[in-house]
């Protein structure tokens, strides 16, 4: 957060409470308001602005649309005894997440391997929440899902993908799992969103504007402008495989499908959600922790090594309050 903007201190019970005090109010009952509070308030916690409350208004606004079912119940499919459907019954993808992920972990510590198929849902947070709820139990997490077109493919200047993020977790028992979630564009939607909100520039390379032209001016790629992929062809082939993997395979809509169906009320889009677990136990076999350690180590004590997701858990270690945008608490509160 910018020094120059105005900010509030909210401790963590506080952020979760408001969190869900709007969802309440606008349509949501108890166990989905609950769900989606505690994911904001984890991103808030670990220093995720882009991804905590942030988020909050335009959920609001697909609730107050009609657009999300505030009161969604998840029916599960067992498809295989290693591949799990969840139909989200068009709601806020949190419950679903926290209806899956032991079914999935109880189906890859039995079958080593077992996938979670997520559709009709709005999938609007971070995605490390259930790649980490999956490393708790003892597996490696992976997943991912798209949104609507925001980021052009390689040598294009039309938005045609999601921003695409991806997550992935590796258990490290007695340890911080080895986490890392990230947009397959240059700078995730929520970040260029911060700064244009704040009146932030963006470095080369993260988007164009309405003429297709590259800037640095964060409010002119948000608005009316283009996210470009990270790494050129590399990160418009992996955006592609995140496609296929939570629209194709999951059998829920493209980016540029979920666009078609949006009402654009300016909330999340609905979508599939793909996400992956694996037991090392099975798979690697014993002294799969203490071999994985033993690599990590070796990495992170090369010079100049950060393993991602260090700055996160830092931040989860603190129980200060957090310095939360004034603006947006006192627009969350009147909506209340």
């Amino acid at each position: 957060m910018s020094e120059k903007t105005p900010t509030i201190e909210l401790g963590l019970a506080q952020i979760e409470e408001l969190a869900k005090s709007c969802l309440l109010n606008h349509g949501c009952d108890e166990a989905n308001a609950a769900a989606a509070a505690r994911t904001m308030a984890a991103a808030e916690r670990d220093g995720s602005e882009s991804h905590g409350l942030f988020r909050l208004p335009a959920t609001l606004a697909s609730l107050r649309s009609g657009k999300v079912n505030g009161r969604a119940r998840p029916v599960e499919e067992s498809l295989t005894p290693a591949a799990i459907r969840l139909d989200a019954d068009r709601g806020l993808a949190p419950l679903a997440i926290e209806m899956g992920v032991p079914l999935l972990a109880e189906a890859a510590k039995t079958m080593g391997v077992a996938v979670l198929l997520i559709r009709n849902s709005f999938h609007f947070t971070a995605l490390w929440p259930e790649v980490e709820a999956l490393a708790e139990r003892g597996m490696v997490g992976l997943a991912c899902t798209v949104h609507t077109p925001m980021m052009a493919p390689f040598g294009a200047k039309k938005a045609f993908f999601s921003t695409n993020p991806i997550s992935f977790a590796y258990p490290r028992p007695g340890r911080d799992p080895y986490v890392f979630d990230m947009a397959t564009a240059a700078k995730a939607r929520g970040e260029v969103g911060i700064a244009a909100r704040d009146g932030h520039e963006v470095p080369p390379g993260v988007g164009l504007d309405a003429d297709g032209n590259p800037t640095t001016d964060a409010k002119k790629i948000h608005d009316g402008g283009v996210i470009l992929p990270f790494g050129g062809y590399k990160g418009s082939a992996i955006a592609t495989m995140i496609e296929l993997l939570a629209a194709g395979l999951v059998g829920d809509y493209f980016s540029y499908e979920a666009i078609k169906v949006d009402n654009r009320d300016g909330g999340p889009a609905i979508g599939g959600e793909f996400i992956l677990a694996m037991s090392p136990q099975v798979l690697a076999g014993p002294g799969w922790a203490e071999h994985s350690d033993a690599f990590l180590d070796e990495l992170e004590a090369m010079e100049g090594v950060r393993l991602p997701g260090q700055r996160r858990f830092a931040n989860r270690a603190s129980t200060a309050p957090r310095h939360i945008n004034a603006e947006l608490v006192t627009s969350l509160r009147d909506l209340l």
